[in-house]
Order: C-alpha cells, then sequence, then structure tokens
C-alpha cells in the first residue's frame, strides 16, 4: 500500500464534511436519485446537470415512472445536455429494473454493472453511495488525486491504472463511510486538484501526504496520452420555412445524435434540395467527441409546402414540446424562433 493513500481516509473525510458542495442527490441520496445523478455527470459539468436533474425528476420521480414515458417526451427532457444515447440507456435500465426488480435498483454491484450505461465507475458509485457497499468509484478525478499522491507517471487512460487505482482505493475504504469516501475524493479532484490549471495545493487536507507536491511535479502529473485530432467536417445546414413552419427531418437511429430532429444539412458543398428563395447565411461550430462540425447556416423560404421524404413542417409548438434539436444546432434557434413567430413564407 502506498504510504500517502493509507493515510489519507482521516484527513479526507474531515475536509469533505466542511468544504463538500451543497448538490440536490447528495442531500437526497436514495439509489434512483444517486443512479440518475451519476448518468446526467457524464462528459458533463455539474452546473449544467443541476436544471436538468430538478425537471427530469418532476417528470420522472421513479425508475417506474422513466419506464414508461414516451421517447420523444425523454428526449426533450434531455435535450441540450448531450450524449443522448445516455438518457436511452437509463430508460432501458429502467425498463429492466421494473420487470426484474420491482423497480428499484440493486443493492448489489455486479447487479448495477450489468444495466445499459452503467459501468465500472458509475455501479460502484451507486453500490457505496446509495447502499454502503465497500466498493471504489474510480473516475477521472479520482485517477488524478491518485496520480499526483503517489508520484505515478503511468498513463491514467490504461487500464492498468485504472486497475491499479480501483485495487489500492479498495484497501483503504472505511467501511462505515464508503460512499462519503468516494465523493470526497471526487470532490477533491473537481475542486482543488485540478485539471486544467495549478491545483489549489494549498487548500488540499493531503498536502503534506502528496509526494507530487514534495518533488515539484504536479504540473507533470498526470500523465494522459493526448488523443487524437478531432475529424472536421464542413456542413450546409438548410432552415427551411414555410408558412410559419421549419422543415425538420430525423437523424438515423444509429450513430451520431441517434434518432434525433435537426435541420436538414449535408456535407459541403450541397444543393438545398428544397426549391425556394435563399435571403442569408449564418455561421456556426459545435465539437463532438471526435468530429467537428463546421456549419453554413443558410435560410430558404420555400415556395410550397413540398418535402423530401421523411421530412416534416414543425412549427413553434411542436419544435418546443415534440421533436428535439439537439444543442449542435443551438446557435441557429434564435433566427428559427424568429421567422417561425414573424410565419415568414415567400
Amino acid at each position: 500500500m502506498d504510504q500517502p493513500l493509507s493515510q489519507l481516509p482521516i484527513p479526507l473525510l474531515r475536509w469533505y464534511a466542511e468544504n463538500a458542495r451543497d448538490l440536490p442527490w447528495r442531500r437526497d441520496p436514495t439509489p434512483y436519485h444517486v443512479w440518475l445523478s451519476e448518468i446526467m455527470l457524464q462528459q458533463t459539468r455539474v452546473q449544467a446537470v443541476l436544471g436538468y436533474y430538478e425537471r427530469f425528476l418532476q417528470v420522472c420521480p421513479t425508475a417506474a415512472h422513466l419506464a414508461q414515458l414516451p421517447e420523444e417526451r425523454l428526449l426533450k427532457l434531455w435535450q441540450g445536455l448531450g450524449y443522448y444515447s445516455r438518457a436511452r440507456s437509463l430508460q432501458k435500465a429502467a425498463r429492466i429494473l421494473v420487470e426484474r426488480y420491482g423497480g428499484q435498483l440493486p443493492a448489489d454491484y455486479r447487479a448495477l454493472l450489468a444495466l445499459p450505461g452503467v459501468g465500472e465507475y458509475t455501479a460502484g458509485a451507486i453500490a457505496s453511495i446509495a447502499f454502503g457497499l465497500p466498493c471504489p468509484a474510480v473516475d477521472g478525478n479520482v485517477l488524478r488525486v491518485a496520480a499526483r499522491l503517489t508520484g505515478d507517471f503511468t498513463d491514467i487512460s490504461t487500464p492498468a491504472m485504472k486497475k491499479k487505482t480501483a485495487e489500492q482505493i479498495r484497501e483503504i475504504l472505511p467501511v462505515e463511510a464508503p460512499g462519503q469516501f468516494n465523493q470526497a475524493l471526487m470532490e477533491l479532484g473537481a475542486t482543488v486538484c485540478l485539471p486544467n490549471g495549478a491545483p489549489r495545493c494549498g487548500d488540499c487536507p493531503a498536502r503534506e501526504l502528496c509526494l507530487a507536491r514534495r518533488r515539484g511535479q504536479t504540473g507533470l502529473l498526470p500523465v494522459k496520452a493526448p488523443r487524437k485530432p478531432r475529424r472536421v467536417e464542413e456542413r450546409e445546414v438548410f432552415r427551411i420555412f414555410y408558412e410559419g413552419r421549419a422543415a425538420l427531418r430525423r437523424r438515423p437511429e444509429r450513430g451520431l445524435l441517434a434518432g434525433l430532429w435537426e435541420f436538414p444539412n449535408h456535407l459541403s458543398p450541397a444543393p438545398c434540395p428544397v426549391a425556394g428563395r435563399e435571403t442569408e447565411q449564418a455561421l456556426g461550430r459545435h465539437i463532438f467527441t471526435h468530429v467537428e462540425w463546421h456549419m453554413r447556416a443558410r435560410v430558404i423560404l420555400a415556395q410550397g409546402p413540398k418535402l423530401p421524404q421523411g421530412w416534416i413542417w414543425a412549427g413553434r409548438e411542436a419544435l418546443e414540446r415534440d421533436c428535439p434539436v439537439p444543442s449542435a444546432f443551438g446557435c441557429f434557434r434564435p433566427l428559427v424562433e424568429k421567422y417561425l413567430k414573424e410565419k415568414k413564407s415567400p
């Protein structure tokens, strides 16, 4: 056992008791609440999640409500949060909970891990926080803290490092408070042992234990292999209007933004498939994990109501209530809403 980690629990838990952020899922850590928050927090900042979390619980206070929710409503609730596959996996898991577990999450790490959308970290977080089970929950924050504390130059993106860190955390988990300890580690990484910029070592309860701090290596750790450059796509986006409605089409059921409604778009260069008068253009950009869209959005006032097969006309109410358009097109929404309000046509 690395000495810095073996001495960590007591000062860390004391620090957490005084410095933990007041978050709704911490105030009421029922299994369903913990699960929902952990899924929403995947690759998403806490501040971005708070409003979505509250609204989601108003519509789906239990797994049974979530299991029965129409998909369009589910995706609308998730609109703007990104990574929409999380929402679909959440609902698939909710249906399994209803069918097999009476609508409740099982108090078992392996059973949690078997649910759609639940990986090792999420299963550990739910098991420890909601059920008090001694399971490590190793996310990027925990890997960063552990690497700096122990002076470990192993690449934190490797399975070997994740496995080693999980085993180290398992050895020091306080059996009376595994959930608090896991949350404290994550909180330390999120608020003090920062991922970008200099860590706030003066505020760290483990500053006297940290080998990276002693050796002046906090700027070198953790080690993480650089990501491959994103693929850039130049796209033409068509905002097509007719009599107070906008043209939408649905994306394929698999792949990027699967199954969501979108303003029709194609790789550049591309002609508009609907006859009409072009009035203006705008530029936009959206970054996904592995691809970056550079978009030229054009406004087309259609000559008539005919649309390609599979496209629909959507008015203001439908666009707001029934047709979730992903945030990739968010920079173009204000103008779309303006045109719909003014009911512009040729």
